[in-house]
């Protein structure tokens, strides 16, 4: 496993980010089995973890926190988010307010068992609500030494540009993959701010390695669902990048995962998983080098 500076947070994370969210946090899904992923993470070098308060219906974090319990985590960077939370039924509440922010980080950390958060990031937040208010109470959690680092994480190119610009938050986290080539620009910009970038989505959901076409137990069917309620879009683009499926020497999920880790700016890719294999073959594309006839296959695809 190789490893990168999370821009000048004075953090330095794994190539490769376990996703502690989606079916992975879900009851549903084995403890057992889970805390295994984990545990096998931490084997093959993983150190950043990523969950949130409102991922698998509130199960996710403080699956983690159980998973971790017995084991070192200094040098482990445990990140969460704030500002969204689970409301119950499925639903996902919103509270950017610095009193919420502030109830949120000091509950994670009783859910995750830890005393000091490595990174904490604001989930999904709306440019208007990256205000000073909101700035203030981060730097009071950071002066009270709860937590190093904080981030944001969005989708949005107006919002990402507004993170990068904020001095107090430290790190951007991004949805980066061969289908999103359009936010390379973005990254460079961070980079430039100092910012550590970590990226969401490098696998495109699946959805380049055809897993939507696999089914072999009832996690596949959830993720399936998802994929057609949510990303119809995605699923057809991804259809370009067939040829990634039929290489020599590496899988498509390593070539994803090698061309976003190409971007000098980026720190991390975070994936998530619900299968030791998958977890093991993500891991061992840290330096993985994209063949050039690959790298040209993929940005072929991209210019359609």
């Amino acid at each position: 496993m190789r490893y990168r500076p999370l821009g000048r947070t004075g953090l330095t994370v794994s190539e490769i980010g376990f996703g502690c969210a989606s079916y992975w946090g879900l009851l549903r899904f084995d403890e057992g089995e889970a805390v295994r992923l984990v545990h096998r993470a931490l084997d093959l070098g993983i150190t950043l973890f990523d969950t949130a308060p409102g991922y698998s219906r509130g199960e996710a974090e403080p699956r983690l926190g159980r998973a971790l319990q017995g084991r070192r985590t200094d040098g482990l960077v445990i990140a969460t988010k704030a500002g969204t939370f689970h409301a119950g039924g499925g639903r996902t509440g919103r509270d950017f307010s610095p009193a919420a922010i502030t109830v949120s980080v000091e509950a994670s950390l009783k859910r995750l068992g830890l005393e000091r958060l490595s990174l904490v990031q604001l989930h999904g937040p709306a440019a208007a609500e990256l205000n000073d208010d909101l700035f203030d109470a981060l730097e009071r959690l950071r002066a009270r030494g709860l937590v190093s680092a904080f981030g944001a994480n969005s989708f949005d190119p107006e919002v990402i540009a507004a993170i990068i610009a904020a001095p107090t938050l430290d790190v951007v986290m991004l949805d980066y993959n061969v289908l999103r080539p359009e936010r390379a620009p973005l990254i460079a910009q961070a980079a430039t701010q100092g910012k550590g970038v970590l990226a969401g989505m490098p696998l495109a959901m699946g959805h380049v390695d055809g897993q939507i076409r696999k089914f072999r137990g009832l996690r596949d069917l959830w993720y399936a669902a998802r994929a057609l309620k949510n990303h119809r879009q995605e699923l057809a683009l991804a259809e370009r990048f067939a040829c990634l499926r039929r290489l020599d020497g590496m899988t498509a999920a390593q070539a994803s995962l090698a061309y976003v880790l190409e971007h000098p700016g980026v720190s991390a890719a975070v994936t998530g998983t619900t299968r030791l294999a998958h977890l093991e073959a993500n891991a061992a594309a840290s330096g993985m080098m994209l063949p050039p006839d690959v790298r040209a296959g993929i940005e072929a695809a991209q210019n359609g």
